[in-house]
């Protein structure tokens, strides 16, 4: 009984065994690697005037010796140096330092600048900032904003040795998949 009850347990082993092995042979594995990588968005900002014909970078120390009447080219514009679509806004905030002695005021300093603004493919928003009417492509550029500043002649004594400043600041955003046009688009840095 004993010698039986083995081989009973033998052939329970050995059919265990041989289910266990057909098993594994009926088993398969496999992986699989996904690379999903996001979009760059990059802008570059340009602040430009032209000497001797030559557009390049507007001096870091400025220009000086402006008389009333003058026009100088200050050129505001950005390229999409990344690789989608992009939205683009700038902001340009001009101050005025007057010198010691001066009888006028800053304010009135400013009220003798004109921009030339391109008005036709940018649109001042009602928080100061001016928005690129349309998508820029990689590689591309928008219009000039401002293509020179000119100073009154009326503008009088008061005003010499004044200095005047245009603080010029330039932000991107993805234009897919964010928003119907500039105007509803979301997500600007100075937002965030």
């Amino acid at each position: 009984m004993k010698r039986r009850a083995f081989t009973i347990a033998l052939i329970v082993v050995a059919v265990a065994l041989a289910a266990g092995g057909t098993l594994a042979y009926f088993t398969a594995e496999g992986t699989a690697k996904n690379i999903i990588t996001t979009g760059k968005l990059a802008m570059k900002l340009y602040d430009t005037t032209v000497e001797n014909g030559t557009e390049v970078d507007f001096p870091a120390n400025g220009i000086s010796g402006i008389l009333p009447g003058d026009t100088k080219d200050k050129n505001v514009y950005v390229q999409n140096t990344g690789a989608c679509d992009i939205y683009v806004r700038v902001k340009l905030t001009p101050s005025a330092v007057l010198a010691n002695g001066s009888t006028g005021t800053a304010a009135e300093l400013l009220s003798y600048l004109e921009m030339e603004l391109d008005t036709t493919n940018w649109t001042k928003g009602t928080d100061g900032w001016y928005y690129y009417n349309n998508a820029v492509a990689p590689g591309t550029f928008t219009t000039r904003l401002l293509d020179s500043v000119t100073f009154d002649e009326d503008m009088g004594n008061p005003y010499m040795e004044a200095t005047v400043v245009i603080d010029v600041e330039a932000e991107a955003v993805q234009s897919a998949n964010n928003g119907t046009s500039v105007m509803d688009a979301t997500g600007w840095p100075s937002e965030a």
